[in-house]
């Protein structure tokens, strides 16, 4: 079922929110460092490891990426925004230190998707016939 997915999603927002805050305290700062970056590893992983054992039915899958179709692109654009803000207030190096992580995070997420080569996991079942709603 679908709402598995969102269920997943969930546990590891919850776990990654827990870690960020013991990393905060670990490191002195009173903030949450991390934990949506946390969560999404812990989904990303989560999501990988059940669907390899077969734990994590074709519908579940769906579920998860519907939100990381929805979620991952806001809290990103979320984070981009406030970090924009710090650079332009920082001064030039942290603006040239954020267009290198920028550059840096595409470089790698290009080269893990290359690596993965799992698209076809995604798919649609073809045999189906695709029935139109608006006609």
């Amino acid at each position: 079922m679908i709402i598995y997915g969102t269920a997943l999603l969930a546990v590891c927002y919850l776990l990654g929110v827990y870690l960020g805050g013991l990393l905060g305290q670990i490191l002195g700062v009173d903030a949450n460092i991390g934990g949506v970056a946390i969560a999404m590893i812990l989904l990303i992983v989560g999501k990988e490891m059940l669907a390899k054992r077969g734990l994590l039915p074709k519908s579940t899958q769906f579920g998860v990426l519907y939100w990381a179709g929805m979620y991952i692109p806001i809290v990103v654009a979320m984070a981009a925004g406030q970090n924009v803000v710090a650079a332009l207030s920082g001064g030039l190096v942290a603006a040239v230190v954020s267009i290198i992580a920028l550059t840096a995070t595409v470089i790698v997420v290009r080269w893990l998707n290359n690596m993965a080569d799992d698209y076809d996991t995604f798919t649609w079942d073809e045999d189906q016939p695709v029935i139109d709603q608006l006609s």
